[in-house]
């Protein structure tokens, strides 16, 4: 498990990590990229549990993905089966386990502010933190992709499924886009990362 972490998350981080993995029932698995989600949990029939991360996170989305994460077994194995996916049972649990990686040892000054905001809180995703998300952003690998904040009105862009949309209006905290082959509306988050086509 250590050779296979070690590289994905800040090596100040492992020691820890390494104890909240100490359960022989519980596997984690790291995946090729998927566009819908960062990582995943999941009770398996023959009584395992699973987590599986994507590979292309950097290494502090992919700590936090990953504590996230084990926040599911944990809030599972303390609290049963009958608890909400994101309720106040997991909040309680990621809050706990994620504070003491919460230290400028492990994370960058700029994301302590953030990071310490995000937990008083946590959502389903840090993505839904927009402020959080575009500083993480900041350490990931560069992309040709732009911000939809930057996207000049009227411009077409496609999003990571290939669809079509021409920019909108900003509404209060989201960005309007049509899309082009059926004219319907959708809202994108100012932090959707999105390609320019013209």
């Amino acid at each position: 498990m250590q050779n296979q972490l070690q590289k994905y998350i800040p090596e100040t981080a492992l020691p820890q990590i390494l104890q909240l993995l100490k359960h022989e029932h519980l596997v984690v698995k790291i995946k090729s990229e998927r566009k819908t989600r960062h990582g995943d949990y999941m009770r398996l029939p023959n009584g395992r549990h699973q987590i599986t991360i994507n590979s292309n996170l950097n290494v502090y989305r992919f700590l936090i993905t990953l504590v996230h994460e084990i926040a599911h077994f944990e809030a599972f194995k303390t609290y049963g089966k009958f608890i909400k996916p994101h309720g106040k049972e997991w909040k309680y649990t990621f809050q706990h386990l994620m504070l003491p990686f919460l230290n400028p040892d492990i994370f960058p000054n700029e994301l302590l502010p953030l990071l310490a905001k995000h937990f008083k809180n946590p959502k389903a995703s840090s993505d839904t933190d927009v402020n959080l998300s575009l500083a993480l952003k900041q350490f990931d690998e560069p992309n040709d992709k732009t911000y939809i904040f930057e996207v000049p009105m009227g411009s077409i862009f496609k999003i990571y499924n290939g669809r079509v949309f021409k920019m909108g209006n900003k509404r209060v905290k989201r960005y309007e886009g049509v899309e082009v082959k059926t004219g319907r509306m959708y809202l994108f988050n100012p932090n959707a990362e999105v390609e320019i086509i013209k």
